[in-house]
Protein backbone atom coordinates (compact mmCIF):
# COMPACT_ATOMS: atom_id res chain seq x y z
CA UNK A 1 0.00 0.00 0.00
CA UNK A 2 1.10 3.53 -0.91
CA UNK A 3 2.13 6.10 1.73
CA UNK A 4 0.90 9.44 1.07
CA UNK A 5 3.61 12.73 1.09
CA UNK A 6 2.78 16.27 1.67
CA UNK A 7 1.83 17.92 -1.42
CA UNK A 8 3.26 22.05 -1.49
CA UNK A 9 0.22 22.90 -4.16
CA UNK A 10 -2.38 24.53 -1.26
CA UNK A 11 -1.48 27.81 -1.97
CA UNK A 12 -1.02 27.85 -5.77
CA UNK A 13 -3.16 28.63 -8.54
CA UNK A 14 -4.47 26.18 -11.14
CA UNK A 15 -6.03 26.24 -14.35
CA UNK A 16 -7.92 22.90 -13.38
CA UNK A 17 -9.00 21.26 -10.14
CA UNK A 18 -8.36 17.91 -11.45
CA UNK A 19 -6.96 16.63 -14.54
CA UNK A 20 -7.58 13.45 -15.62
CA UNK A 21 -5.46 11.46 -18.25
CA UNK A 22 -7.29 8.71 -20.38
CA UNK A 23 -10.64 8.50 -21.14
CA UNK A 24 -11.47 4.68 -20.76
CA UNK A 25 -13.77 3.62 -17.58
CA UNK A 26 -12.06 4.96 -14.88
CA UNK A 27 -11.49 8.06 -16.07
CA UNK A 28 -14.62 8.11 -17.14
CA UNK A 29 -16.14 7.32 -13.79
CA UNK A 30 -13.72 10.02 -12.17
CA UNK A 31 -14.60 12.82 -14.47
CA UNK A 32 -18.82 12.28 -14.20
CA UNK A 33 -18.31 12.12 -10.32
CA UNK A 34 -15.91 15.32 -10.08
CA UNK A 35 -18.14 17.13 -12.28
CA UNK A 36 -21.40 16.51 -10.62
CA UNK A 37 -19.70 17.48 -7.10
CA UNK A 38 -18.84 21.16 -9.30
CA UNK A 39 -14.86 20.84 -10.01
CA UNK A 40 -13.42 21.86 -13.20
CA UNK A 41 -11.96 19.38 -15.01
CA UNK A 42 -10.06 18.65 -17.71
CA UNK A 43 -9.88 15.15 -19.54
CA UNK A 44 -6.76 14.78 -21.86
CA UNK A 45 -7.24 11.51 -24.55
CA UNK A 46 -4.07 10.87 -26.59
CA UNK A 47 -6.49 8.96 -29.61
CA UNK A 48 -9.43 11.18 -31.48
CA UNK A 49 -12.11 9.49 -29.93
CA UNK A 50 -13.01 8.95 -26.29
CA UNK A 51 -13.30 5.68 -24.60
CA UNK A 52 -9.77 4.12 -24.30
CA UNK A 53 -8.76 0.31 -24.49
CA UNK A 54 -11.91 -0.93 -23.51
CA UNK A 55 -14.22 0.62 -26.44
CA UNK A 56 -12.17 0.85 -29.59
CA UNK A 57 -9.88 -2.97 -28.61
CA UNK A 58 -10.60 -4.80 -25.77
CA UNK A 59 -14.07 -5.47 -23.71
CA UNK A 60 -16.42 -4.04 -26.40
CA UNK A 61 -14.91 -4.84 -29.50
CA UNK A 62 -14.03 -8.86 -28.25
CA UNK A 63 -17.45 -9.03 -26.51
CA UNK A 64 -19.60 -7.67 -29.93
CA UNK A 65 -17.25 -10.11 -31.92
CA UNK A 66 -18.47 -12.91 -29.60
CA UNK A 67 -21.95 -11.82 -30.21
CA UNK A 68 -22.09 -11.92 -33.79
CA UNK A 69 -20.51 -15.42 -33.72
CA UNK A 70 -22.75 -17.42 -31.06
CA UNK A 71 -25.31 -15.87 -33.24
CA UNK A 72 -24.05 -17.62 -35.98
CA UNK A 73 -23.81 -20.76 -34.06
CA UNK A 74 -27.15 -20.51 -32.95
CA UNK A 75 -28.62 -20.20 -35.70
CA UNK A 76 -26.52 -23.64 -38.04
CA UNK A 77 -27.98 -25.64 -34.90
CA UNK A 78 -31.62 -24.09 -35.24
CA UNK A 79 -33.26 -26.65 -37.67
CA UNK A 80 -35.74 -24.12 -38.36
CA UNK A 81 -33.12 -21.89 -39.53
CA UNK A 82 -31.16 -24.17 -41.48
CA UNK A 83 -30.84 -27.06 -43.69
CA UNK A 84 -27.85 -29.72 -44.16
CA UNK A 85 -25.56 -28.99 -45.68
CA UNK A 86 -26.38 -25.24 -45.93
CA UNK A 87 -24.57 -23.66 -42.93
CA UNK A 88 -24.22 -19.87 -42.70
CA UNK A 89 -20.86 -18.32 -43.21
CA UNK A 90 -19.12 -15.49 -41.68
CA UNK A 91 -15.43 -13.91 -41.76
CA UNK A 92 -14.07 -12.14 -39.02
CA UNK A 93 -14.06 -9.12 -41.41
CA UNK A 94 -17.88 -9.77 -41.43
CA UNK A 95 -18.66 -9.61 -37.61
CA UNK A 96 -16.10 -6.81 -37.73
CA UNK A 97 -18.39 -4.87 -39.28
CA UNK A 98 -21.28 -5.11 -36.98
CA UNK A 99 -18.02 -4.61 -34.15
CA UNK A 100 -17.42 -1.41 -35.75
CA UNK A 101 -20.93 -0.43 -35.80
CA UNK A 102 -20.93 -0.86 -31.96
CA UNK A 103 -18.23 1.12 -31.03
CA UNK A 104 -18.92 3.88 -32.46
CA UNK A 105 -22.57 4.13 -30.73
CA UNK A 106 -19.95 4.31 -27.76
CA UNK A 107 -18.15 6.74 -29.36
CA UNK A 108 -21.11 8.61 -29.64
CA UNK A 109 -22.94 7.82 -26.02
CA UNK A 110 -19.64 8.92 -24.06
CA UNK A 111 -18.97 11.89 -25.98
CA UNK A 112 -22.18 13.38 -24.94
CA UNK A 113 -21.55 12.76 -21.45
CA UNK A 114 -18.42 15.14 -21.36
CA UNK A 115 -19.84 17.41 -23.54
CA UNK A 116 -23.51 17.57 -20.63
CA UNK A 117 -21.20 17.48 -17.85
CA UNK A 118 -18.62 20.61 -18.92
CA UNK A 119 -15.72 18.35 -18.62
CA UNK A 120 -13.12 19.60 -21.10
CA UNK A 121 -11.80 17.43 -23.53
CA UNK A 122 -8.08 17.98 -24.66
CA UNK A 123 -6.66 15.95 -27.70
CA UNK A 124 -3.00 15.04 -27.02
CA UNK A 125 -0.37 12.88 -25.35
CA UNK A 126 -0.02 13.95 -22.09
CA UNK A 127 3.22 13.87 -19.56
CA UNK A 128 4.09 14.93 -16.14
CA UNK A 129 6.24 18.65 -16.11
CA UNK A 130 6.31 17.87 -12.39
CA UNK A 131 3.26 16.97 -10.05
CA UNK A 132 0.54 19.73 -10.80
CA UNK A 133 1.96 20.42 -14.67
CA UNK A 134 0.81 18.52 -17.53
CA UNK A 135 2.40 19.08 -20.78
CA UNK A 136 0.18 18.12 -24.08
CA UNK A 137 1.58 18.05 -27.48
CA UNK A 138 -1.24 18.11 -29.95
CA UNK A 139 -1.65 16.07 -33.23
CA UNK A 140 -0.18 19.24 -35.15
CA UNK A 141 2.99 18.58 -32.91
CA UNK A 142 1.95 21.92 -30.87
CA UNK A 143 2.71 21.99 -27.05
CA UNK A 144 0.05 23.17 -24.19
CA UNK A 145 1.18 23.36 -20.71
CA UNK A 146 -1.80 22.76 -18.21
CA UNK A 147 -2.07 22.83 -14.61
CA UNK A 148 -4.27 20.82 -11.62
CA UNK A 149 -4.37 20.54 -8.00
CA UNK A 150 -4.94 17.70 -8.48
CA UNK A 151 -3.77 14.60 -11.60
CA UNK A 152 -5.79 11.21 -11.88
CA UNK A 153 -3.74 8.53 -13.95
CA UNK A 154 -6.40 6.21 -15.91
CA UNK A 155 -4.26 5.80 -19.31
CA UNK A 156 -5.02 1.68 -19.14
CA UNK A 157 -2.85 -1.02 -20.01
CA UNK A 158 -1.37 -2.65 -23.29
CA UNK A 159 -0.99 -6.25 -24.98
CA UNK A 160 2.31 -6.88 -23.52
CA UNK A 161 4.90 -8.18 -26.21
CA UNK A 162 8.33 -9.53 -25.76
CA UNK A 163 11.22 -8.20 -27.21
CA UNK A 164 11.65 -11.76 -29.19
CA UNK A 165 8.67 -11.72 -31.01
CA UNK A 166 8.54 -9.49 -34.08
CA UNK A 167 4.71 -7.80 -34.08
CA UNK A 168 5.79 -5.65 -37.38
CA UNK A 169 5.30 -9.27 -39.30
CA UNK A 170 1.81 -9.03 -40.86
CA UNK A 171 1.30 -12.68 -39.44
CA UNK A 172 1.66 -11.82 -35.87
CA UNK A 173 -0.57 -10.24 -33.88
CA UNK A 174 -1.74 -8.96 -30.46
CA UNK A 175 -5.13 -8.51 -28.87
CA UNK A 176 -5.38 -4.77 -30.18
CA UNK A 177 -3.77 -5.35 -33.75
CA UNK A 178 -6.31 -8.63 -34.59
CA UNK A 179 -8.95 -5.95 -35.37
CA UNK A 180 -6.88 -5.20 -38.21
CA UNK A 181 -6.98 -8.62 -39.65
CA UNK A 182 -7.39 -8.40 -43.26
CA UNK A 183 -7.05 -11.87 -44.55
CA UNK A 184 -9.35 -15.01 -43.74
CA UNK A 185 -7.30 -17.43 -41.71
CA UNK A 186 -8.28 -20.84 -41.86
CA UNK A 187 -6.01 -21.84 -38.90
CA UNK A 188 -4.93 -20.06 -36.08
CA UNK A 189 -2.37 -20.16 -32.93
CA UNK A 190 -3.04 -18.73 -29.75
CA UNK A 191 -0.38 -17.95 -27.35
CA UNK A 192 -2.27 -17.43 -23.91
CA UNK A 193 -4.89 -19.24 -22.86
CA UNK A 194 -6.01 -16.07 -19.76
CA UNK A 195 -9.21 -14.58 -19.98
CA UNK A 196 -8.37 -12.65 -24.06
CA UNK A 197 -6.85 -16.09 -25.31
CA UNK A 198 -9.67 -17.96 -24.29
CA UNK A 199 -12.47 -15.77 -25.36
CA UNK A 200 -10.39 -15.07 -29.22
CA UNK A 201 -10.08 -18.97 -29.36
CA UNK A 202 -13.97 -19.55 -28.61
CA UNK A 203 -14.56 -16.36 -31.61
CA UNK A 204 -12.06 -18.45 -34.19
CA UNK A 205 -13.32 -21.57 -33.44
CA UNK A 206 -16.81 -20.21 -33.71
CA UNK A 207 -16.51 -19.24 -37.04
CA UNK A 208 -14.41 -22.64 -38.15
CA UNK A 209 -11.38 -21.32 -38.29
CA UNK A 210 -8.69 -24.36 -36.64
CA UNK A 211 -7.12 -22.81 -33.26
CA UNK A 212 -4.34 -24.04 -31.42
CA UNK A 213 -4.67 -22.95 -27.96
CA UNK A 214 -1.48 -22.80 -25.48
CA UNK A 215 -1.22 -22.28 -22.30
CA UNK A 216 1.43 -21.27 -20.43
CA UNK A 217 -0.20 -23.13 -16.94
CA UNK A 218 -1.44 -26.58 -16.19
CA UNK A 219 -5.12 -25.30 -16.07
CA UNK A 220 -7.30 -23.25 -18.14
CA UNK A 221 -8.01 -20.05 -16.23
CA UNK A 222 -6.57 -21.46 -13.05
CA UNK A 223 -8.82 -18.46 -11.00
CA UNK A 224 -12.07 -20.06 -11.51
CA UNK A 225 -13.67 -22.68 -10.05
CA UNK A 226 -12.44 -25.59 -10.81
CA UNK A 227 -15.54 -27.65 -12.25
CA UNK A 228 -15.94 -24.54 -14.68
CA UNK A 229 -12.50 -24.15 -16.02
CA UNK A 230 -12.93 -27.92 -16.53
CA UNK A 231 -16.16 -27.17 -17.98
CA UNK A 232 -14.55 -24.71 -20.65
CA UNK A 233 -11.72 -27.28 -21.09
CA UNK A 234 -14.31 -29.80 -22.65
CA UNK A 235 -15.92 -27.71 -23.95
CA UNK A 236 -13.26 -26.47 -26.21
CA UNK A 237 -11.96 -29.34 -27.16
CA UNK A 238 -15.45 -31.02 -27.78
CA UNK A 239 -15.82 -28.21 -30.39
CA UNK A 240 -12.48 -28.77 -31.93
CA UNK A 241 -9.72 -26.13 -30.26
CA UNK A 242 -6.30 -28.08 -29.29
CA UNK A 243 -4.95 -26.82 -25.70
CA UNK A 244 -1.62 -27.43 -25.03
CA UNK A 245 -1.09 -27.08 -21.01
CA UNK A 246 2.27 -26.12 -19.69
CA UNK A 247 3.86 -25.01 -22.31
CA UNK A 248 6.07 -22.03 -23.46
CA UNK A 249 7.54 -20.72 -26.70
CA UNK A 250 11.23 -20.32 -27.43
CA UNK A 251 11.25 -18.52 -31.01
CA UNK A 252 8.80 -17.91 -33.38
CA UNK A 253 9.78 -17.93 -36.83
CA UNK A 254 7.60 -15.94 -39.28
CA UNK A 255 7.53 -16.16 -42.98
CA UNK A 256 5.08 -14.99 -45.86
CA UNK A 257 3.09 -17.73 -45.88
CA UNK A 258 2.97 -18.71 -42.36
CA UNK A 259 4.07 -18.64 -38.46
CA UNK A 260 5.69 -21.47 -37.02
CA UNK A 261 6.04 -21.38 -33.08
CA UNK A 262 9.13 -23.18 -31.61
CA UNK A 263 8.07 -24.98 -28.12
CA UNK A 264 10.63 -24.87 -25.27
CA UNK A 265 8.94 -28.43 -24.59
CA UNK A 266 10.83 -29.29 -28.15
CA UNK A 267 7.25 -29.50 -30.28
CA UNK A 268 6.44 -26.74 -33.03
CA UNK A 269 3.24 -25.81 -34.23
CA UNK A 270 2.23 -24.08 -37.70
CA UNK A 271 -0.50 -21.98 -38.45
CA UNK A 272 -1.46 -18.85 -40.68
CA UNK A 273 -1.00 -16.52 -38.14
CA UNK A 274 -0.16 -16.08 -34.40
CA UNK A 275 -2.24 -14.24 -31.80
CA UNK A 276 0.02 -13.26 -28.70
CA UNK A 277 -2.45 -12.77 -25.83
CA UNK A 278 0.23 -13.35 -22.63
CA UNK A 279 -0.19 -10.23 -20.24
CA UNK A 280 -0.17 -6.69 -20.26
CA UNK A 281 1.12 -3.77 -19.57
CA UNK A 282 -0.12 -0.59 -17.45
CA UNK A 283 0.84 2.52 -20.22
CA UNK A 284 3.07 4.48 -18.30
CA UNK A 285 6.07 4.57 -20.29
CA UNK A 286 5.53 7.98 -21.71
CA UNK A 287 3.84 9.54 -19.27
CA UNK A 288 7.44 11.14 -17.69
CA UNK A 289 6.40 9.89 -14.16
CA UNK A 290 9.99 10.54 -12.73
CA UNK A 291 8.87 14.14 -13.20
CA UNK A 292 6.11 13.66 -10.57
CA UNK A 293 8.12 12.26 -8.20
CA UNK A 294 6.31 8.78 -9.46
CA UNK A 295 7.85 5.44 -10.89
CA UNK A 296 6.15 2.17 -12.11
CA UNK A 297 7.14 -1.35 -11.80
CA UNK A 298 7.85 -3.55 -14.43
CA UNK A 299 4.66 -4.23 -15.94
CA UNK A 300 4.06 0.06 -15.83
CA UNK A 301 1.70 -0.09 -13.17
CA UNK A 302 1.45 2.23 -10.31
CA UNK A 303 0.79 1.26 -5.96
CA UNK A 304 -1.84 3.11 -4.79
CA UNK A 305 -3.32 3.15 -1.57
CA UNK A 306 -7.16 2.08 -0.42
CA UNK A 307 -8.13 5.72 -1.79
CA UNK A 308 -6.31 5.21 -4.75
CA UNK A 309 -3.91 7.55 -4.17
CA UNK A 310 -0.19 7.27 -5.15
CA UNK A 311 3.09 7.90 -3.18
CA UNK A 312 2.42 11.79 -4.29
CA UNK A 313 -0.53 13.16 -2.49
CA UNK A 314 -2.11 15.11 -5.24
CA UNK A 315 -1.95 12.06 -7.96
CA UNK A 316 -4.03 9.11 -7.80
CA UNK A 317 -4.49 6.09 -10.65
CA UNK A 318 -7.01 4.13 -11.22
CA UNK A 319 -8.13 1.40 -13.84
CA UNK A 320 -5.71 -1.02 -15.53
CA UNK A 321 -2.77 0.87 -14.88
CA UNK A 322 -2.99 0.10 -11.18
CA UNK A 323 -3.29 -4.03 -11.84
CA UNK A 324 -5.94 -6.52 -10.07
CA UNK A 325 -8.91 -6.79 -10.77
CA UNK A 326 -8.29 -5.47 -14.76
CA UNK A 327 -12.08 -5.06 -15.06
CA UNK A 328 -13.87 -2.50 -16.73
CA UNK A 329 -16.69 -2.91 -14.53
CA UNK A 330 -14.27 -2.17 -11.20
CA UNK A 331 -12.43 0.73 -13.22
CA UNK A 332 -15.56 2.42 -13.74
CA UNK A 333 -15.94 2.18 -10.01
CA UNK A 334 -12.83 3.24 -8.90
CA UNK A 335 -12.63 5.97 -10.55
CA UNK A 336 -15.43 7.35 -8.77
CA UNK A 337 -14.10 5.98 -5.23
CA UNK A 338 -10.67 8.30 -6.25
CA UNK A 339 -13.12 11.46 -7.11
CA UNK A 340 -14.71 11.17 -3.64
CA UNK A 341 -11.23 10.76 -1.89
CA UNK A 342 -10.21 13.63 -3.79
CA UNK A 343 -12.35 16.19 -2.58
CA UNK A 344 -12.62 14.29 0.88
CA UNK A 345 -9.77 12.19 2.15
CA UNK A 346 -11.92 11.07 4.94
CA UNK A 347 -14.45 9.18 2.62
CA UNK A 348 -15.46 5.87 3.20
CA UNK A 349 -16.76 4.52 -0.18
CA UNK A 350 -14.35 1.74 -1.43
CA UNK A 351 -14.77 -1.39 -3.83
CA UNK A 352 -17.34 -4.27 -3.12
CA UNK A 353 -15.23 -7.39 -1.80
CA UNK A 354 -17.06 -9.98 -4.08
CA UNK A 355 -16.16 -8.44 -7.76
CA UNK A 356 -18.40 -10.68 -9.95
CA UNK A 357 -16.30 -12.07 -13.00
CA UNK A 358 -17.28 -12.08 -16.63
CA UNK A 359 -15.68 -14.43 -19.50
CA UNK A 360 -17.29 -14.13 -22.46
CA UNK A 361 -16.29 -17.12 -23.76
CA UNK A 362 -18.63 -19.37 -26.13
CA UNK A 363 -20.49 -20.13 -23.71
CA UNK A 364 -19.94 -17.58 -20.97
CA UNK A 365 -18.61 -18.09 -17.65
CA UNK A 366 -19.77 -15.90 -14.55
CA UNK A 367 -19.09 -16.18 -11.09
CA UNK A 368 -18.82 -14.37 -7.75
CA UNK A 369 -17.78 -15.25 -4.13
CA UNK A 370 -15.86 -18.52 -3.10
CA UNK A 371 -14.70 -21.39 -4.96
CA UNK A 372 -14.95 -24.92 -3.80
CA UNK A 373 -11.21 -24.82 -3.32
CA UNK A 374 -11.17 -21.56 -1.13
CA UNK A 375 -13.44 -23.08 0.99
CA UNK A 376 -12.10 -26.48 1.48
CA UNK A 377 -8.70 -24.64 2.11
CA UNK A 378 -10.31 -22.28 5.01
CA UNK A 379 -12.36 -25.48 6.27
CA UNK A 380 -15.33 -23.92 5.80
CA UNK A 381 -18.17 -26.50 6.25
CA UNK A 382 -20.29 -25.41 3.06
CA UNK A 383 -22.69 -27.62 0.65
CA UNK A 384 -23.34 -27.29 -3.11
CA UNK A 385 -26.39 -26.71 -5.05
CA UNK A 386 -26.61 -27.42 -8.88
CA UNK A 387 -28.54 -26.65 -11.67
CA UNK A 388 -27.94 -28.23 -15.09
CA UNK A 389 -29.43 -25.49 -17.66
CA UNK A 390 -30.78 -29.05 -20.05
CA UNK A 391 -33.37 -29.35 -17.42
CA UNK A 392 -34.85 -25.61 -17.67
CA UNK A 393 -37.87 -24.68 -19.98
CA UNK A 394 -36.57 -22.21 -21.04
CA UNK A 395 -32.76 -23.45 -22.01
CA UNK A 396 -34.79 -25.65 -24.13
CA UNK A 397 -36.84 -23.33 -25.51
CA UNK A 398 -34.00 -21.34 -26.41
CA UNK A 399 -31.55 -24.44 -27.53
CA UNK A 400 -28.95 -23.23 -25.02
CA UNK A 401 -28.76 -26.88 -23.30
CA UNK A 402 -24.90 -26.09 -22.72
CA UNK A 403 -24.64 -25.10 -19.29
CA UNK A 404 -24.99 -25.22 -15.36
CA UNK A 405 -25.08 -23.04 -12.18
CA UNK A 406 -23.58 -23.37 -8.98
CA UNK A 407 -24.61 -22.25 -5.46
CA UNK A 408 -22.35 -22.95 -2.54
CA UNK A 409 -23.27 -22.00 0.52
CA UNK A 410 -22.35 -22.28 4.28
CA UNK A 411 -24.44 -25.42 5.74
CA UNK A 412 -25.01 -23.96 9.24
CA UNK A 413 -26.44 -20.63 8.40
CA UNK A 414 -27.09 -21.39 4.85
CA UNK A 415 -25.09 -18.23 3.84
CA UNK A 416 -24.05 -17.83 0.43
CA UNK A 417 -20.66 -17.88 -0.40
CA UNK A 418 -19.94 -18.53 -3.51
CA UNK A 419 -21.96 -18.16 -7.33
CA UNK A 420 -20.64 -20.16 -10.21
CA UNK A 421 -22.36 -20.23 -13.83
CA UNK A 422 -21.33 -21.46 -17.13
CA UNK A 423 -23.83 -21.46 -20.55
CA UNK A 424 -24.95 -18.73 -22.77
CA UNK A 425 -25.65 -15.09 -20.59
CA UNK A 426 -24.03 -16.36 -17.52
CA UNK A 427 -22.79 -13.06 -16.95
CA UNK A 428 -26.44 -11.66 -17.17
CA UNK A 429 -28.06 -14.70 -14.83
CA UNK A 430 -25.43 -13.84 -11.37
CA UNK A 431 -26.32 -10.83 -10.97
CA UNK A 432 -29.54 -12.01 -9.37
CA UNK A 433 -27.49 -14.07 -6.70
CA UNK A 434 -25.20 -11.55 -6.25
CA UNK A 435 -27.50 -9.11 -4.95
CA UNK A 436 -28.78 -11.77 -2.52
CA UNK A 437 -25.17 -12.29 -1.19
CA UNK A 438 -24.78 -8.59 -0.91
CA UNK A 439 -27.70 -8.25 2.01
CA UNK A 440 -27.00 -7.84 5.38
CA UNK A 441 -28.44 -8.63 8.40
CA UNK A 442 -29.42 -12.23 7.28
CA UNK A 443 -30.72 -11.64 3.99
CA UNK A 444 -27.95 -13.71 2.70
CA UNK A 445 -29.46 -16.99 2.32
CA UNK A 446 -29.81 -19.91 -0.03
CA UNK A 447 -33.45 -19.77 1.28
CA UNK A 448 -34.85 -16.77 -0.42
CA UNK A 449 -34.41 -18.77 -3.71
CA UNK A 450 -37.21 -21.10 -2.92
CA UNK A 451 -39.26 -18.90 -1.44
CA UNK A 452 -39.48 -16.28 -3.80
CA UNK A 453 -41.67 -16.58 -7.28
CA UNK A 454 -39.75 -16.39 -10.03
CA UNK A 455 -40.99 -15.79 -13.36
CA UNK A 456 -41.88 -18.95 -15.22
CA UNK A 457 -40.01 -20.09 -17.81
CA UNK A 458 -36.83 -18.18 -17.31
CA UNK A 459 -32.98 -18.86 -17.06
CA UNK A 460 -33.70 -17.44 -13.02
CA UNK A 461 -35.24 -20.76 -12.58
CA UNK A 462 -31.69 -22.08 -12.14
CA UNK A 463 -31.56 -20.02 -8.97
CA UNK A 464 -34.49 -22.14 -7.54
CA UNK A 465 -33.38 -25.48 -8.56
CA UNK A 466 -29.79 -25.37 -7.69
CA UNK A 467 -31.12 -24.20 -4.14
CA UNK A 468 -33.24 -27.13 -3.57
CA UNK A 469 -31.09 -29.31 -4.71
CA UNK A 470 -28.35 -28.03 -2.37
CA UNK A 471 -30.82 -27.74 0.71
CA UNK A 472 -31.55 -31.72 0.18
CA UNK A 473 -28.12 -32.63 0.49
CA UNK A 474 -28.35 -31.09 4.25
CA UNK A 475 -29.32 -32.94 7.37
Amino acid sequence: MAKSKISKSEDKSFDYDVIIIGTGPGGEGAAMKLAKLQKKVAVIERYHQVGGGCTHWGTIPSKALRQSVSRLIEYNSNPLFSQKNQLKQLTFQDILSHASAVIQEQVNLRSGFYNRNRVSLIQGDASFVDANTIKVVHADESVEIITAKQVIIATGSRPYQPDNVDFTHPRVYDSDSILSLKHAPQHVIIYGAGVIGSEYASIFRGLSVKVDLINTRERLLSFLDAEMSDSLSYHLWNNGVVIRHGEEFERVEATDDAVVVHLKSGKKMRADCLLYANGRTGNTADLNLEAAGLKADGRGQLKVNEHYQTEVENIFAVGDVIGYPSLASAAFDQGRIAAAAMVDITSKKKLIADIPTGIYTIPEISSVGKTELELTEAKIPYEVGRAQFKHLARAQISNNLVGSLKILFHRETKEILGIHCFGENAAEIIHIGQAIMQQKNGGNTIEYFVETTFNYPTMAEAFRVAALNGLNRLF
